[in-house]
């Protein structure tokens, strides 16, 4: 009973990860020794017991000193991590400024190798001119003149600087008399046979029609301008008849020339005071009587940005001006006036006319020229 006492009282030696096996033993112990008493095998119960306890702790002592050799191959392997990141960062800088070193050689080559390329070329410029014959240097100035009359053409909008600049280069090309010139000769030929089939246009009198426009834009009615009664209209009509109506009141004939006229003015009145129409432009209808000012202003605002692309030779901007004032004249204003019938006309004739405007292009002459002065 008293090795009994001493197993169940704690140590101040014990730890805390001890006592739960302490307690484990001596609950086997104390159950050991009363078992003892009853069964005949208890010491080697209690010799078992503590073998295994021994061997737990050997185990736990080789555990721990396993985390301690981990613990130590992980700082190793930290520190080493650590001096192979300073000494990378130390490589990259190097690399930086190794690559920074080499980009500003690099620019200075190619500055150097920009200088001696046009060097050369000024060279071979310079060669070549020296080089050159005399036939070369009229197909050069042959193509030039060219060139400079197809700029003239586009800007005046007349074909005849271009057939005055290739008749005098065909006479030029006759006068040296030379073999190789032959196709260029031909192809001027061509060229000047088509400029002459093609219809010039009349830049000036397209211009004079726009201003024409302008002018008759204020005299066109609108689509809901108020229309005047046909008795009001028809007033000086009847004053002159009044005169012309032979015999007098004695006359019978006199009396019924005045009634169908009388029913006639009565009749006429009568109806202008309902009008039954086809609404098909609803924003042409509900257009304020104010808004007529702003409405013509704008479209001889179109017309004139029309004449100002024309001028400028802008074939495609002249054309959506033109087609949008007459979509506007067809839109806002009344289709059977007399006067929006001769506005549409107009518009519609420059339209045509300008489709036609377009400058040639002398593509065979200039295949030719650059033929001949490759030397082929």
């Amino acid at each position: 009973m008293s090795s009994q006492a001493a197993q169940d009282r704690p140590t101040p030696q014990d730890t805390p990860s001890a006592a739960p096996a302490a307690d484990f033993a001596a609950g086997s112990a104390q159950s050991a020794s009363s078992q003892g008493s009853a069964q005949p095998g208890a010491p080697v119960l209690l010799y078992a017991t503590g073998a295994v306890a021994v061997a737990a702790l050997v185990a736990c002592g080789m555990l721990w000193q396993r985390l301690g050799n981990i613990q130590e191959q992980l700082a190793r392997q930290s520190a080493q991590s650590g001096a192979q990141s300073v000494e990378a960062r130390t490589l990259a800088r190097d690399a930086q400024d190794l690559a920074r070193d080499s980009a500003a050689r690099t620019s200075v080559m190619e500055a150097r190798l920009a200088e001696l390329s046009l060097q050369r070329t000024q060279l071979d410029e310079l060669l070549q001119s020296m080089s050159r014959s005399r036939d070369e240097n009229l197909v050069v100035d042959i193509e030039s003149s060219v060139r400079l009359a197809q700029q003239q053409a586009e800007l005046s909008g007349s074909l005849q600087p271009l057939v005055a600049t290739l008749r005098n280069a065909r006479q030029r090309i006759e006068r040296t008399a030379q073999p190789r010139l032959a196709p260029v000769l031909r192809a001027l030929d061509r060229d000047l046979d088509r400029l002459s089939r093609m219809s010039v246009t009349d830049t000036a009198g397209l211009l004079t029609r726009i201003e024409d426009l302008v002018r008759q834009v204020d005299d066109m009615p609108v689509r809901n301008a108020v229309a005047q009664p046909r008795a009001s209209r028809h007033q000086g009509t009847q004053s002159h008849a009044v005169k012309s109506i032979d015999g007098g009141p004695t006359q019978w004939s006199w009396w019924q020339e005045w009634a169908a006229r009388g029913w006639t003015a009565v009749r006429e009145e009568a109806e202008d005071l309902v009008r039954v129409s086809r609404i098909d432009q609803p924003d042409a209808i509900l257009m304020a009587p104010e808004q007529a000012y702003f409405l013509r202003e704008n479209l001889k605002l179109k017309l004139l940005n029309a004449r100002l692309a024309l001028l400028s030779r802008q074939w495609d901007a002249a054309r959506a001006d033109l087609a949008s004032s007459s979509s506007a004249v067809s839109k806002y204003f009344e289709p059977a006036s007399r006067r929006t019938q001769a506005v549409q006309a107009q518009l519609q004739q420059i339209q045509a006319n300008l489709r036609t405007a377009e400058q040639p292009a002398l593509n065979e002459t200039l295949a030719a020229l650059a033929t001949a002065a490759a030397g082929r």
